[in-house]
C-alpha cells in the first residue's frame, strides 16, 4: 500500500507542475506534506520532516552551489568565456571545426549553469555557421552535448552535487568518473549522431546574436583556461593527494579540510576574484555585483532543491523506503538501472533534469546501505537517467528550438534524440565501470 502511495504522490507532483503550472519548490512542499500525512506521520511531526529535509540538504550544497554560480558568472561576464572559445577555434581550424566547438562546450560547460552556457555559446555557434555556410543543428550539436553532459555528469552543477551529498559520495571521485563518462558520450550523441542532421538546414535567428567582447578587454589565455578549470583541477589533486598521504594518519584533518568542496570553491572564487575581475580592470564593487547577480540566478534552483529534501526526508521518516527496498530485492533490475529508471521516467513526465534527479535520489538514498552499490555510479545513473528524452515540457527543448529556429519534428530528431542518446550511453558506462569498481 505505501509504494502505490509513493507512486500516487509523484503522479500528483508531475501533474502539479505539467498541467497546474505549480512552481516546482511548491508542488514539492505540497506532495511532501500530503506523502508525511497519507503514509501516517503524526500530524505534529510532519512539519518537522519537511524542515529537516529542507535544513540537511541545504546545509551541504548552498554554498558550493552559490559559489559556483559566482564564479560561472565571472567567467562569462569577463570574457574568459569567450576568450577559450576562440582559442580553441584557432587551434583546429574550419577541418575540425566540430571538435573546437565540442571540446570548448566542455571547458565552459564545467564552470557554467547550462542556461548560462547556452546563450554564451550560441553567438559564437552562428558566427561559424554564418562564416563557413555549414548547417547550424549540424555545427551546434556537439557543443550544446557538451554542455548538457557536464550539466547532468560533473559538479560544481546543482543536481550531481546534490545527489553527492544525498548519496554521501565523494565529490573528487564523481568528477573523475564522470569526465571518464562525459567524453565519449559527448562524442557519440554530439560529434557522430551530428552527422545525419545535415538535411536539417534553416536559418537561425538573427536577433539572438550578441556583443562580443573586445580582444584587447578579454583576459589572457592561460588565465582564462586555469580559472575556469580550476575547481577541476583542486578537486582532481586533492583526490590523489588523499589517496597518497592516506597512511600518514597526523595529516588526514588538513587532507579533510582542503579538499572540502566547499572550501575548493571557495579558494577557486577568491583567485578568480583577483585574475578575472581585479587584474581584468574591474572595480570590486562591479566584481560583487557580478556575485550577486549570479545569487538571483540560482535562487530557485536552491529552493527546489530544498524542497526534494523535503520528499526524501518523509519518505525516509515514514518507513516507505525500507518497504520500498524490501520489495525491490525481489526484483530481477540492478539497483543502478533501476535509480536511472526512475530518474528518466520523472525526466520525461516532468521535464526538468535537475527535479528528475533529485526526486529519484529521494527514493534510491534512503535504500543505499541494503542494494550495496558504490555511492558513486549511483550518483551518474541518475544524473544520466535525468537527461533521458527532452521534449515539449521542457525549457531547454525550447531554447534549442527557437534559437535555430526549427519546426517541433526537427527539434524532436535533433535535440531529443541527442539527449536520449547521452541518458542511454550513460547508463551503459556506468553498468561497465561497475564492473572493475
Amino acid at each position: 500500500m505505501s509504494i502505490l502511495i509513493v507512486l500516487c504522490c509523484i503522479i500528483i507532483l508531475v501533474l502539479l507542475i505539467t498541467w497546474l503550472k505549480l512552481n516546482a519548490f511548491l508542488a514539492l512542499l505540497l506532495v511532501s506534506i500530503l506523502a508525511g500525512i497519507w503514509l501516517g506521520i503524526p500530524l505534529a511531526t510532519v512539519t518537522a520532516s519537511c524542515q529537516k529535509g529542507i535544513g540537511d540538504t541545504l546545509g551541504s550544497l548552498v554554498i558550493i552551489i552559490a559559489l559556483g554560480a559566482m564564479l560561472g558568472k565571472l567567467v562569462a561576464e569577463s570574457g574568459a568565456a569567450q576568450r577559450i572559445s576562440s582559442v580553441m577555434m584557432n587551434i583546429f581550424g574550419r577541418k575540425y571545426i566540430q571538435w573546437a566547438l565540442m571540446l570548448t562546450g566542455f571547458v565552459v560547460g564545467i564552470p557554467l549553469f547550462y542556461n548560462v552556457g547556452f546563450v554564451l555559446m550560441i553567438p559564437l555557434i552562428f558566427t561559424v555557421v554564418y562564416e563557413y555556410k555549414l548547417p547550424a543543428v549540424y555545427i551546434g550539436l556537439p557543443m550544446l552535448a557538451s554542455l548538457s553532459v557536464t550539466h547532468g555528469f560533473l559538479p560544481p552543477h546543482p543536481s550531481p552535487v546534490a545527489l553527492v551529498a544525498q548519496l554521501h559520495a565523494n565529490m573528487g571521485t564523481t568528477l573523475l568518473y564522470g569526465i571518464m563518462l562525459a567524453l565519449p558520450a559527448i562524442l557519440l550523441a554530439g560529434l557522430l549522431y551530428s552527422k545525419t542532421l545535415k538535411d536539417i538546414n534553416v536559418t537561425p535567428l538573427q536577433i539572438f546574436k550578441s556583443e562580443q567582447t573586445p580582444n584587447k578587454l578579454m583576459p589572457g589565455t592561460v588565465n582564462s583556461f586555469v580559472t575556469a578549470l580550476l575547481p577541476v583541477l583542486l578537486l582532481i589533486f586533492t583526490s590523489i593527494l588523499s589517496i597518497w598521504v592516506r597512511n600518514i594518519q597526523s595529516i588526514q584533518p588538513a587532507m579533510s579540510f582542503i579538499s572540502d568542496p566547499s572550501i575548493v570553491m571557495l579558494a577557486s572564487l577568491l583567485i578568480a576574484t583577483y585574475s578575472l575581475g581585479i587584474r581584468s580592470g574591474l572595480s570590486m564593487k562591479q566584481v560583487m555585483s557580478i556575485f550577486g547577480e549570479a545569487v538571483k540566478d540560482v535562487s530557485m534552483i536552491l529552493l527546489i532543491i530544498a524542497g526534494s529534501g523535503a520528499l526524501k526526508q518523509v519518505l525516509t521518516d515514514s518507513g516507505v523506503s525500507q518497504e520500498i527496498a524490501g520489495v525491490l530485492q525481489g526484483w530481477q533490475v540492478h539497483p543502478l538501472i533501476l535509480g536511472w529508471l526512475i530518474a528518466a521516467i520523472i525526466r520525461v513526465c516532468i521535464g526538468s533534469a535537475t527535479i528528475a534527479g533529485l526526486t529519484a535520489v529521494g527514493i534510491i538514498a534512503p535504500m543505499m546501505s541494503q542494494v550495496h552499490v558504490h555511492p558513486t555510479l549511483m550518483v551518474l545513473s541518475i544524473g544520466a537517467g535525468s537527461l533521458m528524452f527532452s521534449h515539449v515540457n521542457d525549457a531547454g527543448f525550447w531554447l534549442f528550438k527557437e534559437y535555430f529556429n526549427l519546426s517541433i519534428k526537427q527539434t524532436i530528431r535533433s535535440w531529443s534524440v541527442m539527449e536520449s542518446i547521452i541518458a542511454v550511453f550513460g547508463l551503459i558506462g556506468v553498468l561497465i565501470l561497475n564492473l572493475f569498481i
